[in-house]
């Protein structure tokens, strides 16, 4: 009695294929599940986290080039106000000088 009866090698060839069909069911509904969690990810506009840190670490450079852009605005605007009153200093008369209107010579 030592030859199994075909009977059970029968059944485990069945199980077997069963088994490998349940494997095959279930790869294709995580990729089914899968799908439809993108598509409404894609209906909801959400976006990936990876997408997002792009979008922070752009919008952080965009800052900082502002913040830069700000300094030298007011850097700027600082010596063109310093210009300013040293062209209008050179502009004015003394009023010590004669010959000004409304002067007796």
């Amino acid at each position: 009695m030592t030859d199994r009866p075909k009977f059970f090698d029968d059944l485990a060839g069945v199980a077997g294929g069963a088994l490998s069909a349940l494997s095959g069911l279930r790869e294709e509904g995580e990729a089914m599940v899968r799908a439809q969690i993108d598509e409404a990810i894609r209906r909801l506009e959400l976006v990936r986290r990876d997408e997002m840190e792009a979008a922070m670490a752009m919008a952080s450079t965009a800052r900082a080039g502002q913040e830069a852009a700000e300094a030298r605005l007011a850097e700027l605007t600082t010596r063109l106000a310093a210009l300013e009153a040293r062209v209008a200093a050179l502009e004015t008369p003394p009023a010590a000088e004669g010959g000004g209107p409304g002067m007796i010579v």
